[in-house]
């Protein structure tokens, strides 16, 4: 090789996507690293991973082109409502067209052949590589002795010699390349994304039901409390623990109904968007019998509303009387 150069890696922060880029740059491939983000699946990790490493990162929010990949993905969905094929494929595109305007020569990733059943077998690595647009420039190190050279290989841009055949899902020979390569911090194997979460799922499916294209913050409020839909329509977000009551306040948007109960310790309940009089009764309800209130107590309840106060009254009731609304 006489030419230096440039790769950029799809990269989650996970153990794969560190020895990927650090078997290339150990050819003297100038690497860098791309993460993308959505309410879904964040950068967290990758920043940790990457600082690890020294490796340049490129953040990339994709929320707005994910959007229909939870309606319709054409692969389908995985377990619960993850597309993941058609994630991969997105995210190679939208890293093809990073590669193209800064001057990197290929893409890889640390994908591993075999790994995930879904989305890991040799015919989805095709797919994905062939539908990212470069199929020519997509590298799978950890893998690569096992799949069809590519340009970078055929080329002498690295040594497919000191690239490697890893399969399956084991992990006994990543740990020993990451003591090897002096990499002592790297995250525990993990999936990382809400859409594999049964309950997150769950949530996201009903929501789907109401509205074609939520909102961000309508996908970030799925991550915490309770959710309920009351009969009339309405979403019904309860708090469960301070943290959570925490993070929905943070969430909470003008012209939405924030409830809480005077007098005794309990959740704070949003009502995301306007109520109608009878909704709001029965948020009232819903704060009223998740909080430390007697069953059968009356209570006062204060709601919020873009500055005006609304002050009502409610008994806390046995939980399973709301279980027809909660989702």
């Amino acid at each position: 090789m006489t030419d230096k150069r440039r790769a950029l890696g799809l990269f989650s922060g996970g153990l794969d996507s560190m020895l990927a880029a650090t078997v290339l740059r150990e050819q003297g491939i100038e690497v860098a690293g791309v993460v993308f983000v959505t309410p879904f699946f964040g950068a967290e990790r990758a920043r940790e991973s990457a600082a690890h490493l020294g490796l340049p990162l490129i953040e990339q929010d994709i929320t707005e082109v994910y959007y229909p990949l939870l309606i319709n993905p054409p692969r389908g969905f995985g377990s619960q409502h993850n597309p993941c094929i058609d994630c991969h494929i997105l995210m190679l595109r939208e890293a093809a067209a990073l590669m193209a305007a800064q001057g990197f020569d290929f893409l890889y990733t640390g994908e591993v052949l075999g790994q995930r059943p879904m989305s890991q077998h040799r015919g989805s690595l095709n797919v994905v590589a062939r539908e990212s647009g470069y199929p020519e420039l997509v590298l799978r190190p950890l893998s690569a002795k096992l799949l069809t050279p590519t340009r970078p290989e055929l080329e002498s841009w690295v040594d497919r010699e000191r690239l490697l055949d890893i399969s399956g899902r084991g992990r006994k020979r990543q740990i020993e390349l990451a003591s090897r390569y002096g990499i002592t911090k790297y995250p525990t194997p993990a999936g990382g994304c809400l859409l594999t979460d049964p309950g997150y799922a769950t949530r996201l499916k009903e929501l789907l039901t109401h509205t074609s294209k939520p909102s961000r913050r309508d996908l970030e409020l799925l991550k915490w409390g309770r959710h309920f839909r009351l009969p009339e329509g309405a979403k019904v977000v309860v708090g469960r623990t301070q943290k959570e009551n925490e993070a929905i306040n943070r969430l909470v948007a003008s012209g939405d109904l924030v409830l809480r109960v005077q007098s005794y310790p309990g959740p704070l309940v949003l009502v995301p968007g306007a109520a109608n009089l009878p909704g709001m009764a029965q948020a009232a309800a819903l704060a009223a019998s998740y909080s430390d209130a007697p069953q059968g107590q009356e209570v006062s309840v204060i709601g919020r509303q873009e500055g005006k106060i609304h002050q009502l009254q409610a008994t806390s009731a046995p939980k399973d009387r709301f279980k027809d609304w909660l989702i």
